[in-house]
């Protein structure tokens, strides 16, 4: 195995540093982050819109006669010979709220059972997926699958805004934590706990799954869930790039999932971590270079008689332009956020 670890060898994430050393079973931590101002509350009818950069877009409601906006610090009007009426906020009107999201982990684990953890790259992707609920409305009411879910954290996150999760992820044990993640999130901004399904996929097998009219595990796929999953139009994945087999696994079900059903965009996000290689006789990244292999710029796909070839377009997001709502960890170099989609053989047009 890559770092010369083994299956049985206990990894820790560096979010847990400030756990107690030593502690056996699960844990829980309450992961707090701020919610900027409600738009309703600020000035009682939603009519901001912000862009996925987080510029402002200025709109009004139709049949509004005075036409009321939100800058951020400021309302302001604009009376009916449109002049510029500004007028303070109140301060208890513009206060930012505390929210908390209990999740129960592992402190540490073996390297099976890291979907035990929170580690760093899902607390990236929370944080995005938050970022882009407060700036628009793309993904309201939407179905999503999340791969590799782990405790859930991330998926959950989602939840409060979209109208299906599909928590995934592979053994009993993680599977069953995730599943407790989502009841203790339960009063979570009011969050919908029957538009989680938590639901066990190995990615070493094939897609769809196998489907019984009698379910073997509370973890089964119906037939319904199934077509519902395929029409999903967001993947998360969030820390699954740690090894060469495990990342080539990940990109065959993406694959499968991606080229059926609606058109997917998936949003990956991913620590490097440095071991020594002893195939390399070098430090090395492991799974890192084997996702950069799969992930290509659209001239790459293209032949030279123009014809685009099937395979996955990425796109890296700069990081440091999504603000940090969760406080609980920090921010280094090797995270990384990425949105990738899958480009299907295509024809040039004759």
């Amino acid at each position: 195995m890559e770092g010369g670890e083994s299956d049985d060898d206990q990894v820790m994430s560096e979010v847990h540093l400030g756990c107690p050393p030593n502690f056996s079973g699960p844990y829980v931590t309450h992961f707090t982050f701020s919610l900027p101002p409600n738009k309703a509350d600020l000035i009682g009818t939603k009519i901001i819109s912000l862009d996925e950069d987080g510029d402002l877009a200025l709109a009004r409601r139709k049949g509004d006669q005075n036409h009321a906006y939100d800058t951020g610090c400021q309302s302001f009007k604009l009376d009916d010979d449109g002049d510029l009426v500004l007028s303070r906020k109140r301060k208890s009107r513009v206060a930012r709220s505390i929210c908390k999201l209990t999740v129960q982990h592992s402190i540490t684990s073996s390297l099976p059972n890291v979907g035990l953890q929170v580690w760093m790259a899902e607390l990236l992707l929370s944080d995005y997926l938050l970022h882009r609920s407060f700036i628009s409305s793309s993904f309201d009411d939407i179905t999503a699958l999340e791969l590799g879910a782990g405790t859930g954290l991330a998926g959950i996150v989602l939840a409060r805004i979209a109208k299906t999760v599909f928590l995934t992820d592979y053994g009993n044990e993680i599977l069953d934590n995730c599943a407790k993640n989502v009841r203790l999130s339960s009063s979570f901004s009011e969050l919908n706990e029957a538009s989680i399904h938590v639901r066990e996929l190995n990615w070493k097998e094939s897609w769809p799954p196998h489907t019984e009219t009698i379910q073997k595990s509370k973890y089964s796929w119906t037939a319904s869930e199934v077509a519902e999953a395929e029409r999903a139009t967001l993947i998360l994945a969030a820390d699954v790039i740690y090894s060469d087999d495990l990342t080539e696994s990940l990109f065959n079900i993406l694959e499968k999932l991606m080229s059926r059903g609606s058109e997917k965009v998936l949003y990956l996000a991913l620590e490097k971590r440095y071991n020594f290689s002893l195939d390399d006789l070098d430090v090395v990244a492991n799974g890192y270079a084997k996702f950069r292999s799969f992930c290509k710029d659209d001239e790459e796909c293209r032949m030279p008689d123009d014809v685009l070839l099937p395979c996955f377009v990425g796109e890296q997001i700069d990081i440091f332009k999504i603000p940090q709502y969760i406080r609980e960890y920090e921010r280094g170099r090797d995270l990384e956020l990425w949105r990738i989609r899958y480009c299907k053989k295509r024809s040039p047009l004759v």
